[in-house]
């Protein structure tokens, strides 16, 4: 399907609209002050020359002054005044407009400038350079949208950045399986390698090497675009600890380690994926087997708080150092880097993880003392209603 285009519409400038705006108050008041100025003016004026004729005394002046004003109002004397009241007006108008035209671009530059600045900036974001930021002291409506647009960008960087990453990581996980099957073909081919079965088991091994890292790749991009499909209901979540269990007690057993459960058994139903929320167990169980040395110690536990069910997994492994702990969510990431892939994983379960909980309502979090201290990988899921 093709992408839909858009053109950048042909509009006037801002400043300009702004300013054309304020002209047009500013002739608006300066025309409804003459016509009002004209028209009470000299009306105002005739009226007190009358109260003059007829001896009215006028507050503020004397009855002597008002009886001096008799007879002085004629036709040459009201347009004479008129005249000075329209000077005097032209005057006033021609400053206030002035005035209010430097006050206009004054404010229009202020309104405008941080606008322009966030379209250039727009304009270079756009083109790909995802480090441009708005520099604004204002604390107004246009301050709060450059604050937003920044943002926006920061969160734009940090994507790129982030598929950038996670190019090169997939490029790192492929180079290992597929160097080992092209040295072995190549092997083959010339005859260094013997064509047995322990040599189409190891081409075997590292093909299957290759579809996990596919699948894996295809299940975290659907867990992380939120296109899982998840079959919510109200689950017994003591089944689902029992299922994780049941696949991994032989395995901490073969390795020696000590592994017990503290399951009560009046726990609420919760509302997940029975199917995911087992995953998300197991991925957990297997990431304590993986980094817990025999002879060692494994707990899961589950408990009732608030309006919620946790599973929590402890063990007296490795540790986590406190560096490392706020990535251990991020794609490909292993606290050991000299550690195999097939001993350490993917390193991409933690967060299909995190993805699954999140997107069943829940949280996920780790804690741990330290490196050679252990570490607890937790999360909770909502109780059914």
């Amino acid at each position: 399907m093709k992408a839909a285009t858009f053109k950048r519409p042909v509009i006037g400038r801002l400043s300009i609209k702004l300013f054309l705006s304020y002209l047009i108050v500013i002739g608006l008041g300066t025309l409804t002050l003459l016509m009002a100025v004209n028209q009470v003016a000299i009306d105002s004026f005739t009226g007190r020359m009358r109260q003059y004729r007829g001896g009215t005394t006028i507050p503020g002046q004397g009855r002597g002054t008002a009886q001096r004003g008799l007879g002085a109002l004629d036709p040459a004397v009201a347009d004479a005044f008129q005249g000075a009241i329209n000077d005097a007006l032209l005057v006033a108008g021609i400053v206030a407009v002035v005035v209010a035209v430097i006050i206009s671009l004054v404010v229009t530059g202020r309104i405008t400038g941080p606008v322009r600045r966030m379209s250039e900036a727009s304009r270079r974001i756009a083109a790909g350079k995802y480090s441009e930021r708005v520099v604004t002291k204002s604390k107004d409506e246009l301050g709060e949208l450059a604050y937003n647009f920044n943002q926006m960008a920061e969160t734009l960087e940090e994507t790129e950045h982030r598929r950038m990453e996670l190019i090169g990581d997939v490029a790192h996980e492929l180079r290992t399986p597929v160097a080992t099957l092209e040295g072995y073909l190549e092997g083959l081919l010339d005859g260094v390698i013997e064509s047995n079965e322990r040599t189409w088991a190891k081409l075997h091994d590292e093909a299957g090497r290759l579809r996990r890292l596919v699948d894996d790749l295809q299940e975290l991009s659907r867990a992380e675009a939120r296109q899982v499909p998840l079959n919510i209901a109200s689950v017994n979540p003591l089944e689902i600890a029992q299922v994780a269990i049941e696949r991994l007690s032989h395995q901490y057993a073969e390795k020696g380690l000590e592994f017990s459960t503290e399951l009560p058994q009046n726990l609420p139903t919760i509302k997940a994926d029975h199917d995911r929320t087992v995953q998300v167990v197991t991925n957990l169980l297997t990431n304590a087997l993986r980094y817990t040395p025999a002879p060692g110690k494994v707990q899961l536990t589950l408990s009732h708080k608030g309006n919620e069910v946790e599973y929590r997994v402890t063990d007296n492994g490795v540790g986590i150092a406190p560096e490392n702990l706020p990535h251990l969510f991020e794609r490909f990431y292993r606290v050991d880097k000299s550690r195999s892939r097939a001993l350490g994983g993917s390193g991409i379960g933690l967060t299909i993880a995190k993805a699954l909980v999140e997107e069943m309502g829940g949280t996920i979090q780790v804690k741990s003392g330290g490196a050679g201290k252990g570490a607890t990988f937790s999360f909770t899921l909502p109780i059914a209603r």
